[in-house]
């Protein structure tokens, strides 16, 4: 330690010395000669093992939000939730992680993206890969067998990130579900029309919600030819249909997965169709088609889904199409997924998707895959693709230069002379009393016009201003921060005309 000291303190007078000859303006040589003997003593004394070098970055796949982004995401959340709540659901909440064996063979080949934690004293767990399959464990823990909940939180998945178009490794869902022997379809139908409302409110663009049925799905592979234990394998190939051509899948059906051609193009042929209620009509009356009762089930409750579908209104945003799988293993019945449109290049064309928003499922069998007697509980749901429109409604907002406020105060306490500390802190404290959301900045003795600034850069659309006279005459001078417009209020009557500028209740009822 003390051989390095010493050689710390030559590097530091010989760098002090170059310093110097620079400041001198010396001979370029003398100044080589001498950067050369200190690049020598630096070799020397090598890097120094007790300083640790870090580099400061967020882990792959994840990232920090500013208040910017986070004004923006709670407004999303807001509109969310009220819809939740306008529909009737209870809150959950569940541990972040959970048993491996609870999530083990509930997602298909995503399996592999699920994180495994390392053993902490006995219990293999993992962090949870969606909110559903928690939800499923919670009901058969509980033997619950009919609740219509919503739950926002934090999934993980070890999958390759794209930043960019809104995908993580660390991500919220939020997550709609009715749970309950019901008549057919009508909770379905509740969380299709949830999902048109909660894409119309957020305002983010044309969206279409394609529908099929695992029934259907299943029934189509049967007469195709496909066996069995290739079902969940060739599903998850068709799955990929909105992000590759027919031909790819197929390649990847028959090249990878061992399906005989044949089979693979008679896939093809039902794959590729899509459309409205006169398409399930057209297959109720497919000769091979009709025949499958599995197939035969889920057309029947499909005609009737587009019943309900059009009572709600929402009939317009909906396709039914063929191609739409969702790979995860637990799905049974309906199965839906929203997409966001972009508007075609020429008069004609077809919309083009540009991203799944939403998605979800009827699971019957989840439930009971935990209960010890395998008692099935009948759920439905929806999960709202939140990270994808935090991009979309980010790059909106910074296409359009719009300012977001990062606060929502009120009113701005501020003073027009000196040594008014006291009556602001004093004013202030009232406001907070009666529930106004107020500040006041940090200094004995700010400039009026430096708090008058703050009030623009933070878009506070009120300042409450004391000074001398006003004391005197027991009034408050309320300026507004846009119209530049100033009126006495009397100090009691301050807390009701701040609410009726704001908007906010006069009361707490």
């Amino acid at each position: 330690m003390a051989e390095r000291a010493a050689l710390e303190e030559l590097v530091k007078l010989q760098g002090e010395r170059v310093r110097g000859l620079k400041q001198q303006k010396a001979s370029a040589d003398l100044i080589e000669e001498e950067v050369g003997k200190l690049l020598k003593l630096k070799a020397q004394l090598g890097p120094d093992e007790s300083k640790q070098k870090f580099v400061l970055k967020t882990p792959k796949g994840t990232r920090d939000y500013s208040p910017r982004q986070m004004a923006v995401r709670e407004k999303v959340f807001d509109v969310i939730i009220r819809c939740f709540k306008r529909h009737g659901a209870e809150v959950i909440d569940t541990p972040v992680f959970e048993l491996k064996e609870t999530l083990m063979g509930k997602y298909g080949e995503d399996s592999k993206l699920i994180y495994d934690l390392k053993d902490q004293g006995g219990e293999l767990l993992s962090l949870r890969y969606d909110l559903t399959v928690p939800f499923a464990r919670y009901l058969a823990m509980n033997k619950l067998t009919n609740i219509k909940r919503y739950h926002i939180a934090k999934v993980y998945r070890r999958d390759n990130p794209a930043m960019t178009r809104g995908r993580y490794r660390e991500f919220y869902q939020c997550d709609f579900d009715i749970a309950g022997n019901f008549d057919p379809m009508i909770p379905d139908a509740e969380c299709l029309k949830i999902m048109c409302e909660i894409l119309s409110s957020l305002q983010i663009g044309d969206f279409l919600v394609k529908v099929n049925d695992r029934r259907i799905l299943d029934g189509m592979f049967a007469i195709c030819g496909v066996s069995d234990s290739k079902f969940r394998t060739i599903c998850s190939s068709v799955d990929k249909l909105d992000k590759v051509s027919w031909e790819e899948v197929k390649n990847e059906m028959v090249g990878e997965k061992g399906l005989a051609p044949e089979v693979a193009d008679r896939i093809g042929d039902y794959v590729q169709q899509h459309g409205g209620v006169s398409l399930v009509e057209q297959l109720l009356q497919d000769p091979k088609l009709s025949q499958n009762k599995q197939a035969l089930e889920g057309l029947g409750d499909l005609k009737l889904l587009f019943e309900y579908l059009t009572l709600f209104g929402i009939d317009d945003k909906i396709s039914f199409d063929l191609s739409l799988a969702r790979g995860l293993d637990y799905y049974t019945g309906v199965i839906y997924e929203a997409v966001l449109l972009q508007t075609p290049a020429q008069a004609g064309e077809e919309p083009l998707g540009v991203g799944s928003v939403a998605a979800g499922g009827r699971y019957d069998g989840l439930v009971g895959m935990f209960d010890p007697k395998g008692r099935k509980v009948p759920c439905v749901g929806l999960s709202i693709g939140v990270e994808r429109i935090f991009s979309i409604v980010e790059q909106r907002l910074e296409a359009l230069e719009e300012k977001v406020r990062t606060t929502e105060t009120q009113v701005l306490v501020a003073s027009a002379q000196k040594k008014l500390l006291e009556e602001r802190l004093k004013l202030v404290s009232e406001l907070w009393d009666a529930g106004i959301k107020a500040e006041l900045l940090y200094k004995k003795n700010p400039k009026l016009l430096n708090q008058l600034q703050y009030c623009e850069e933070a878009g506070i659309p009120l300042v409450a201003i004391i000074g001398e006279q006003e004391l005197k005459d027991g009034v408050i001078k309320l300026r507004s921060v846009t119209s530049r417009e100033e009126v006495n209020v009397r100090r009691e009557d301050l807390v009701e005309e701040i609410k009726r500028r704001t908007g906010q209740p006069l009361c707490i009822c």
